[in-house]
């Protein structure tokens, strides 16, 4: 019975189950300890092998060589692996130049880790060992090409004097310009691997965009005066019904000269360029003979003719010089076609650009004695003033002895008053670097603001096809496309009153790159500033017209990032404070992309804006640290 009772008796279990288990027990516990131990060693290896990998990027992207590389990636590796042991770890380092591709950086780490308790537990096992080792990776690939597009405000307010500077806005940012240029083109001369690493374009603006005198003829640009905002502001019927012998009509889609009277230009076609060397200036005079039959002999004492023949009469005729020429500005496109990168086919003649020419408008003057803004020429006819506006044989007519040339943003070219724009240019040369410097340095600051023109243009500089077709093709990998956008204003375009002129010939607004606003483009029932736009076309105010603008500035930003181009605006010495310029820098915050690097400091779980909102005394700040972004793009993780 006592043997039974003692089979029976369960008291002593607990004690044995526990000494039975002990050793699993504390073998799991240090196998957490030593996976715990192992995992951390494992994360900081890899924080470690990242920050390597982008250290080393931009130290070979600032041209150190293959030698000064590979020892900071050692460096650098080591300093951040902290409390892991650096004789553990093994870095293993590939660099872009030892590869067939030259894009790839790529770093491998293997780590030992010496467990504390588990080779005890697993002593005497066929698995039993001293230590464990894993590895790690990391790839960094450096972009191979950089093509930045310079969009800067050349309007007249940034002759103004910057804040907190007590220099000008426009000599702070040729200063900001140039030194991002210098800084960017430096690392650029550095990388040896690839041809033309950086190139930079140069897109100053105001009310409109210069587009170059020397593209005149450019197959891109409406050269025989299809598109139909060409002859907008033309009357050509006034031309016969001045004089049946000198006509202009139209010819299919062209406008052609007709009739005895044009000698041997009949026939020629009759465009905005045509138009610049047909009007003329007297310059002088000079002798002219010419043999005549009349009378070689009188009788003696009377106006009686004795004897006929060729006589040879002398007279000063007047010596007819040019009195302008295009200066290269164009008008903005109609419809859809106005702020995109569509290429200009002669097969589509409303995407052909069209040279600006500021009709010449009436010589009356209102009951308050003010001029119109537009009166360069002499009207030669009577009638109402929108018809003194549009009589067209005054152009055929040459001004007086004394008249001046009439050169930019004078004439027929009022409004264009920026320099030309520069094309991508390669700044990993000398001469690369100083073409654009001298771009940024012959800015001048005169005229109004049109920012979603000027964005339009930078983002065609950027584009492959025409106009300006130095941009890389838009699929190929490795290259980024950036628009930096600095304005110091808002978008404005002017009625004629709200700057002192008349507007006797109800064209509601000053001429500038969308034509007057109370003449509608053939074809629309909107003017060309408001066309696709919700605002009130019918309302024809300073504030109307750049609310339709900014709303033309938020297509231009949206299309041109669903494009892939990385956006950058900067607003310059503009204040929340103020309705409009609140609105401006609305927009530009609107229209900047979302850095790859940056996290909004006021959102962290956001991509922060590439947009700074910069005053006079720390442009220079602001454009360095454009800088450091764009050092950043020419690194992917």
């Amino acid at each position: 019975m006592t043997f039974l009772r003692f089979l029976r008796d369960t008291r002593g279990n607990y004690a044995m189950m526990t000494a039975l288990l002990m050793v699993p027990l504390l073998g799991a516990l240090a196998l957490g300890v030593d996976y715990t131990e192992m995992s951390r060693q494992r994360q900081v290896t890899l924080h470690a092998l990242d920050a390597a990998g982008i250290a080393t990027a931009r130290r070979i992207l600032e041209g150190a060589s293959e030698a000064e590389a590979l020892a900071y990636a050692q460096q650098f590796f080591a300093a951040n692996l902290r409390s892991v042991e650096a004789s553990k770890v093994t870095l293993r380092v590939q660099l872009p130049s030892q590869q067939a591709g030259r894009e790839t950086l790529k770093l491998d780490a293997d780590l030992r880790y010496d467990p504390f308790f588990l080779p005890s537990f697993i002593m005497g096992t066929a698995d039993s060992a001293e230590s464990l080792t894993f590895s790690a990776h990391s790839e960094i690939r450096l972009q191979n090409t950089l093509e930045v597009a310079l969009v800067l405000d050349n309007s007249g307010s940034m002759d103004f004097v910057g804040t907190g500077s007590g220099r000008k806005r426009m000599d702070l940012l040729k200063e900001a310009a140039t030194e991002l240029v210098t800084t960017i083109a430096q690392r650029a001369q550095q990388m040896k691997q690839v041809a033309e690493p950086v190139r930079f374009s140069v897109v100053p603006f105001s009310g409109t965009v210069n587009v170059g005198a020397q593209n005149a003829s450019a197959s891109w640009m409406d050269t025989q005066g299809r598109s139909p905002i060409h002859h907008e502001n033309f009357d050509w019927s006034t031309m016969g019904a001045h004089d049946t012998n000198r006509r202009v009509e139209k010819d299919g889609d062209v406008f052609r000269k007709r009739g005895t009277g044009w000698g041997t230009e009949v026939n020629q076609i009759v465009t905005r360029f045509s138009m610049f060397d047909e009007i003329k200036r007297v310059t002088g005079t000079q002798t002219q003979q010419t043999q005549v039959w009349g009378c070689t002999q009188y009788w003696w004492g009377t106006n009686i003719c004795r004897t006929n023949g060729w006589v040879t009469t002398t007279e000063q005729v007047p010596v007819l010089g040019p009195a302008t020429s295009w200066a290269g500005c164009v008008e903005t496109r109609p419809g859809t076609l106005a702020y995109d990168v569509t290429a200009p086919s002669s097969q589509h003649p409303s995407s052909l650009f069209v040279p600006m020419f500021a009709p010449d408008e009436t010589d009356n003057e209102d009951s308050w004695r003010r001029d119109a803004m537009g009166n360069w020429w002499k009207d030669m006819t009577s009638g109402t003033d929108a018809q003194r506006q549009r009589f067209m044989p005054k152009y055929f007519q040459a001004a007086p002895l004394g008249s001046d040339f009439m050169g930019t943003d004078k004439g027929p070219n009022a409004m264009c008053t920026t320099t030309p724009i520069l094309p991508l240019t390669d700044v990993s040369t000398t001469a690369g670097v100083n073409t654009v410097k001298k771009a940024i340095t012959d800015m001048r600051a005169l005229g109004a603001t049109d920012i979603p023109e000027g964005t339009a243009w930078g983002w065609r500089t950027l584009n492959s096809a025409a106009p300006f077709t130095q941009g890389r093709p838009e699929h190929e990998r490795g290259n980024d496309k950036v628009l930096i956008v600095l304005t110091d204003g808002f978008n404005t375009y002017y009625t004629p009153n709200s700057l002192g002129y008349n507007d006797l010939a109800n064209n509601r607004s000053i001429y500038s790159n969308k034509g007057y606003t109370g003449v509608n483009a053939p074809g629309a029932n909107r003017t060309r500033l408001f066309q696709n736009t919700t605002v009130t076309a019918t309302t024809h105010t300073n504030a109307n017209f750049t609310t339709a603008m900014n709303q033309h500035l938020d297509s231009v930003c949206e299309a041109a990032k669903a494009a892939g181009i990385i956006v950058m605006t900067v607003a310059l010495d503009l204040s929340s404070s103020v309705a409009d310029e609140r609105e401006a820098i609305n927009a530009m915050t609107r229209c900047a992309s979302d850095s790859r690097f940056r996290r909004d400091p006021n959102d962290p779980t956001k991509a922060a804006k590439l947009f700074w909102n910069a005053n006079g005394s720390n442009l220079a700040d602001k454009f360095r640290e454009i800088a450091d972004e764009l050092s950043n793009l020419r690194i992917v993780g």
